[in-house]
Formats: structure tokens, sequence, C-alpha cells
């Protein structure tokens, strides 16, 4: 059986809840107190800790 092609209003459908479903994931866990918060060896807060200290915070 031959692949069949998606409807535009389909194919923007598809497309958008993608997008939505790639922004939730970013944008969750990011508040203070979570379970899945930056640990504080991770290279992220080493990098954070030598910016300070070369702007003289």
């Amino acid at each position: 059986m031959g692949v069949t092609r998606l409807k535009r209003k389909d194919r923007k459908n598809k497309t958008t809840s993608r997008l939505e479903v790639q922004a939730l994931k970013l944008a969750t866990n990011i508040e203070n107190g979570s379970r899945s918060a930056e640990p504080k060896n991770s290279q992220i807060a080493k990098n954070n800790a030598a910016l300070d200290k070369a702007l003289g915070k």
C-alpha cells in the first residue's frame, strides 16, 4: 500500500503539536526547588561561578 500524504491542515497540526511538545519539554522544571534542579557540581554552575569571579561579583 502506498504512502498517503497528509492534507495541508493535518501537516500544520502535526508540526504545531510537535513544536508545542518541544516547548513544554524545555520549559518544565525550571522553578526553584524542583526535584530536577541543576546539581551544584554541574558544568553550568562552574561556568556561572567563573563568570561571577571574572566580573568581580
